[in-house]
């Protein structure tokens, strides 16, 4: 009688080597941020205010963890553009500083500027998403965008999980797209690293939150999220790129245009974005985040099908799809609820 032993599965082993990545960063971010609660604790103490979420005194900063993993597991797998990650780490600084010790907003946006714009205009010129544009107004307009992006993530970092039950759909989408080749490799890569370390980030930031990101953290997680969209754009997915943050820049965008139109300070903190008055209207703040990542695994298979399926009937109901799914739950959030 033979007895057949068969060897290693090589698509099992493909597997664990596309997600080490998410698996050391995760390691990582969650050593780092153990190590620096008692740091954090004493000298970058989010102290509850009317504008604030929290009741409890809490510390903020871990962000330093998630983005130092994402950048190291990133350098080490991807190879990622020194610029981005100069850019990241400048960011990440003002981020420190902020939460220390409030900046001037006029010198807030142009530090942001300058990282944006060392990441955009150090691209190739080959790189375009509207070829039909010129050269010079397609990168003012993502340079603008990208100020936009990296501050729209902090400004919708005000939720224990927030930010989780964004990013790691995302990225593991970006992720999974990597897999298939409609990725750049570097692209995904890096955003398989900024998974696992929001994985990791994850269990000090569950509701109660024991840890916050702080700036330090969710100014450069948009920087490296954004990089990442920007590259599927890049590579003549725009469509995917819009639908994977599309409730990010509904709620973010909404909200900035009717603040302005109602003459508010728009720069200043608040608590009117549609997931803050969802708690105010009776949800609880694990059936917001909760919400968010269901409609977030929505939005990231109707991306994928857009790329996978490469048809123009495909991309357009997707896209309305997603323009529905996001409007439905802004209007959810807005509505009180009621036992």
């Amino acid at each position: 009688m033979t007895t057949l032993v068969s060897g290693p599965d090589p698509a099992a082993g493909l597997v664990l080597l596309a997600l080490a990545p998410a698996g050391l960063a995760a390691l990582i971010s969650a050593g780092i941020t153990w190590c620096s609660m008692p740091l954090l604790q004493r000298y970058a103490l989010a102290r509850p205010n009317a504008r604030s979420s929290h009741k409890l005194p809490t510390p903020q900063g871990a962000g330093i963890a998630v983005v130092a993993a994402t950048l190291l597991v990133g350098w080490i797998y991807a190879w990622i553009p020194l610029p981005l990650i100069g850019s990241a780490v400048l960011i990440a600084l003002v981020g420190l500083v902020d939460d220390i010790r409030p900046l001037p907003v006029v010198l807030r946006l142009l530090l942001q500027a300058g990282a944006v714009a060392a990441v955009v205009l150090t691209t190739p010129e080959a790189m375009r998403i509207v070829p039909a544009l010129p050269l010079a107004a397609e990168r003012i307009l993502l340079l603008v965008g990208g100020v936009w992006f990296v501050n729209l993530v902090n400004f919708m970092d005000g939720l224990d999980l927030m930010t989780v039950a964004e990013v790691v759909p995302v990225t593991a989408a970006l992720g999974l797209l990597g897999w298939y080749g409609d990725l750049s490799p570097s692209a995904a890569w890096l955003a398989m690293a900024l998974c696992g370390a929001m994985l990791g980030f994850a269990p000090f930031n569950k509701p109660v939150a024991k840890v916050f990101l702080g700036d330090v953290g969710s100014l450069p997680i948009g920087l490296l999220l954004g990089w990442c969209l920007l590259e599927l754009a890049w590579q003549g997915h725009p469509a995917a790129a819009l639908l994977l943050p599309a409730y990010y820049l509904a709620d973010s965008t909404i909200t900035l245009f009717r603040r302005i139109i109602r003459r508010e300070p728009f720069w200043s903190a608040h608590r009117t974005h549609f997931y803050q008055r969802a708690t105010d209207n009776g949800f609880t703040v694990k059936r917001v985040t909760g919400e968010v990542f269901a409609l977030n695994l929505v939005l990231a298979l109707l991306a994928i099908v857009t790329v996978r399926a490469g048809s123009l009937t495909v991309t357009i109901v997707s896209l309305f799809a997603g323009a529905v799914a996001v409007a439905f739950l802004l209007q959810r959030f807005s509505r009180t609820q009621t036992s």
